[in-house]
């Protein structure tokens, strides 16, 4: 069951020892890779952000008819510039996919609890 997605080199180059790529997904000419420890956004010439998912603000999907989507991702703190990305409708899916993996991480395995329990 080998299935590991194919990496693109200046990805593979940022990933640090023992950090476990989960998913990849494509915004127009840009690459989502998540990993167990952060979000990495790559075009086709460099990293344009590679943050920590604790360091992330905020992740949001516009989508609006007859044009491509947008996803725009804010990190928390300003040296880490904002991602708007582009995003063509056959890449929704795995664009989702993505979102729901870094919604996940950003609440953390701590607030799972918090969240099932009545308020």
């Amino acid at each position: 069951m080998s299935e590991e997605p194919e990496i693109q080199s200046h990805v593979r180059e940022v990933l640090e020892p023992g950090e476990e790529l989960r998913l990849q997904a494509p915004a127009s000419d840009t690459t989502l890779a998540i990993t167990d420890r952060r979000l990495i956004v790559a075009d086709p010439n460099r990293i344009a952000l590679a943050v920590p998912f604790e360091r992330l603000r905020r992740i949001q999907f516009d989508v609006e008819r007859s044009r491509p989507a947008t996803l725009v991702i804010v990190p928390e703190h300003p040296r880490d510039e904002a991602q708007v990305l582009s995003v063509r409708p056959d890449q929704y899916e795995a664009t989702a996919r993505a979102i729901v993996a870094i919604g996940l991480a950003l609440v953390g395995p701590a607030d799972d609890a918090a969240a099932d329990s009545p308020a």
